[in-house]
């Protein structure tokens, strides 16, 4: 292969930046390990939630936001530990993404606006019809297999990035299913392999609290990026940061879904208790629920909160999977699910007072839409590690940077193969704020190429 222009190793959130690079008039070769990948990578398992801060649809549902109103958001979630610069970058570009997304890409994106995820201020986020990432996938693919400027090499794995003596991309080293390896001479490369959470070492060596739970993501989430970008001395940072989920349905492996909290389904454990505000957020729920008894719980919720989740092609999947039970009152719905009769009754009780205004949460929850009411439902839950949240340094370029913060010339990172704008842990993690920086730094990338090879610098003529 001659004259590629950019190489992609990814073919998640890195196909956008592959479709805006082809856009520029970039020849593109996007390369995949997983012929699975359109079903088997971190997008196309994601609720497709992009947030879009001051964007067409908010202007027309009346919503006032702004990139300054995502950045305070993201800092009050983070507790000001996030990477300020990449904050501001991804809250400006976040409005300019979901819009080209929509125009250019085709994707068919609304505002969600029958609920607000936690963390933010206002209602930002946009997603897809059935709200589901694999319909993203199935999209973009079928765009970039269309383009006559992209070429996607599947299965074939990116392994190493060449460089010349002045420290600058040269050619990306890719290898094939039957062990044959190929230079593809390029002056850059797009890191867009997510994160590292399908090694187990590295989780538990990063990750402690949560090592042990079920991991939802890729099994091609191996820590390429932290190997490749490491010897080419690119600095890296929040490797404690993660995206963990405690609503995963026992027994059918589906996402139940935050929806069903915010609507006012509380959470309990094997003891029939709450024990916290579970409204705080879904990600730092997983490593709460994996510290309680049996690492497990149950989401309790009515016949009007799961009409009003039938939107989410998850929860649909786990209707379908039967593993919900239905009773008519607290007594029936502890023997459904074999919680203490006495405790459960208290906790639907007091719950509900609560959400009357007739008293104060003892766990501070405040978001309750309405008391919950008979029949009941409930599904047995369980922790999980979705994707992680460090990774490589990169400036707003979404350029790979060193230690000193220069530019390593030519190299980018996207999504898990970048850090994120999570902070530390796990509470850091805003809904969306994994495929933003997926495809919000994979388009500023496609972006810098185009620039450069328009007026290239002295290491790229």
């Amino acid at each position: 292969m001659t004259d590629i222009d950019l190489v992609v190793a990814g073919a998640g959130g890195g196909l956008a930046g592959a479709l805006r690079a082809a856009e520029l008039g970039l020849t593109v070769v996007v390369v995949e390990s997983s012929e699975h990948f359109r079903r088997g990578n971190n997008t196309s398992m994601s609720t497709a939630m992009f947030p879009g801060a001051g964007s067409r649809w908010q202007a027309e549902q009346g919503v006032d936001d702004s990139p300054d109103r995502f950045v305070a958001d993201i800092e009050a979630k983070t507790k000001g530990r996030a990477d300020a610069r990449l904050a501001r970058t991804l809250a400006e570009v976040s409005a300019p993404l979901v819009e080209w997304l929509a125009d250019s890409v085709e994707l068919p994106l609304d505002l969600v606006t029958d609920f607000n995820y936690p963390g933010h201020s206002v209602t930002r986020c946009h997603s897809v019809p059935g709200r589901h990432g694999s319909s993203v996938i199935d999209h973009l693919a079928r765009r970039a297999r269309a383009h006559p400027n992209i070429d996607l090499l599947v299965p074939a794995k990116l392994t190493n990035v060449a460089t010349g003596g002045d420290g600058a991309v040269r050619a990306a080293v890719v290898q094939y299913p039957d062990g044959t390896e190929e230079e593809i001479p390029t002056r850059a490369v797009l890191l867009a392999t997510n994160g590292f959470g399908a090694d187990r070492d590295l989780v538990r060596r990063h990750l402690p609290e949560i090592a042990d739970v079920l991991y939802q993501g890729s099994d091609q989430s191996l820590g390429d990026a932290l190997r490749i970008g490491g010897g080419l001395g690119a600095a890296t940072g929040y490797l404690d940061a993660y995206q963990g989920h405690g609503a995963v349905a026992a027994g059918a492996g589906t996402l139940v879904g935050w929806a069903t909290i915010i609507h006012g389904a509380i959470m309990v454990d094997l003891e029939g208790r709450r024990f916290g505000d579970e409204t705080r957020g879904y990600s730092e729920y997983a490593a709460e629920l994996a510290a309680r008894p049996g690492a497990t719980g149950w989401i309790v919720l009515d016949e009007t909160i799961f009409h009003q989740c039938e939107p989410f092609k998850d929860f649909r999947d786990t209707v379908e999977s039967g593993v919900l039970v239905w009773a008519d009152d607290a007594d029936g719905l502890a023997k459904a699910t074999g919680l203490p009769a006495g405790a459960l009754a208290a906790e639907l009780e007091t719950a509900a007072a609560v959400a009357r205004g007739e008293r104060a949460d003892g766990h501070g929850r405040a978001n309750w839409e309405r008391p919950l009411a008979a029949p009941y439902a409930a599904v047995r839950v369980v922790p999980a590690l979705f994707h992680t949240q460090g990774g490589l340094i990169v400036n707003e370029d979404a350029a790979v940077v060193d230690h000193d913060d220069r530019p390593i010339p030519g190299l980018y990172a996207a999504g898990g193969a970048a850090a994120g704008i999570s902070g530390h842990g796990a509470d850091g993690y805003l809904p969306g704020n994994g495929l933003l920086p997926a495809f919000g730094l994979a388009y500023l990338a496609a972006g810098d190429v185009a620039r450069r090879r328009a007026a290239p610098g002295p290491s790229e003529r």
